[in-house]
């Protein structure tokens, strides 16, 4: 029938202007303005009469022609496949090596030995507060201890040969003791004149400057980081609770450095926060280059569900009833390429991206309406231009 049709629009063109064509041209080489003016409504009004004739035409053809109404469709085949759903969470970089070292001691910042940025060690010297005497005090106290241990050994000696008293013994004895504990005392007061390094890390700060009055506990002196011991924490949703736990693979975007990380959960807290009814996990990260920093923003994509057989189709062909029940429209009895539409109510799980899991409702291999599945009806006799495999 769209043959005819064309034909029909061919034969009316050539009728009303095909013996035309040498008056036209002529009428144009006169350059007489109103003549062409004239030709030109007179070629319009005919091309108004032929659409207007084409138009009944067609609408008559489609009157007549079963075909004509037949909906157009295109169809794909569902195949089960492996499909692996992922829980997205969002993260916050943290480590519990990250702390502002206070002084232990009142005094005068003497000196300070390290800069910002500077790569520290367990134990390195920090800063120095100034002791107000005490190094001079330990060190009068040492001479004394050394006077008091050489006057106990040779008293000791005496003792022992029987000369002289058991309370000379015990006093020279006594005493001895005493000054090393008391040298002990004081050597651990000038120790806290020092400031070292808790762990070894970065000196990310150094809050008070030289010379500067601090007190024991008060006065914040520096920031050291360690960016080797570096998590991620997040909050993930309780009814995860039993899917997300230790050893669960993770993978890790650190979008501002357009990072990829793949790690796993360290950690699943068995707590479950009231005020907003999640549970925190912490997400062990490899930070050799020393990129990733505390605070920074992740997204963590977590495999909380794998199906190996899985059934998926676009979530965008799927429609409702008035129950609330999900349906698909699927073909049957083929013939050629024309085919019967059948509705089937089906039981949908995950979803992923576009796609969404079907648990019950069609089967491995159903083929599925997709293009054209809102304007169908169940019964339905339809034409089938194009079949795919769904992926």
């Amino acid at each position: 029938m769209k043959h005819i049709s064309t034909l029909i629009i061919v034969t009316l063109l050539l009728a009303s202007c095909g013996d035309k064509k040498k008056s036209v041209d002529e009428i144009i080489e006169t350059n007489n303005l109103e003549l062409i003016q004239e030709k030109r409504n007179e070629l319009e009004t005919t091309k108004l009469e032929v659409t207007e004739q084409l138009n009944q035409l067609e609408a008559k053809i489609r009157e007549l022609d079963p075909q004509e109404k037949i909906p157009l469709i295109t169809t794909f085949k569902v195949k089960d496949t492996v499909f692996t759903h992922f829980v997205e969470l969002q993260g916050s970089v943290s480590t519990k090596q990250n702390i502002v070292i206070y002084p232990e001691f009142s005094g005068v910042l003497q000196q300070v030995f390290v800069k910002e940025g500077q790569q520290v060690t367990q134990g390195q010297m920090l800063a120095k507060i100034d002791d107000g005497g005490l190094s001079q005090q330990l060190a009068q106290l040492k001479i004394q201890t050394a006077l008091a241990k050489t006057t106990f050994e040779r008293q000791s000696r005496l003792w022992e040969q029987k000369i002289g008293s058991e309370i000379q013994y015990l006093q020279a004895k006594t005493t001895y003791e005493a000054q090393q504990e008391a040298v002990k005392q004081l050597d651990q007061q000038v120790a806290k004149t020092v400031v070292r390094a808790p762990f070894s890390g970065i000196i990310d700060d150094v809050i008070t400057d030289q010379g500067s009055v601090v007190g024991a506990g008060q006065t914040p002196l520096f920031r050291i980081v360690n960016l080797s011991e570096m998590y991620i924490d997040s909050d993930v949703p309780e009814r995860y609770i039993s899917t997300i736990v230790k050893g669960k693979e993770v993978r890790v975007e650190f979008p501002v450095l357009d990072t990829i990380v793949d790690t796993k959960v360290r950690q699943a807290s068995s707590f479950i926060n009231p005020a907003n009814r999640t549970f925190k996990i912490e997400v062990g990260i490899d930070n050799k280059e020393k990129t990733i920093k505390p605070n920074l923003t992740a997204k963590l994509k977590i495999n909380d569900y794998t199906n190996s057989k899985a059934l998926l189709i676009p979530q965008s062909i799927i429609s409702e009833n008035a129950s609330g029940e999900q349906y698909v429209y699927t073909v049957i009895n083929k013939d050629g390429d024309q085919a019967t539409v059948k509705r089937e109510i089906i039981t949908t799980g995950k979803t992923q991206g576009d796609f969404i899991e079907v648990l019950s409702g069609i089967e491995d291999g159903e083929e599925i309406i997709d293009e054209g599945a809102r304007s169908v009806k169940d019964g339905q006799t339809v034409k089938i231009l194009d079949v795919n495999t769904a992926s």
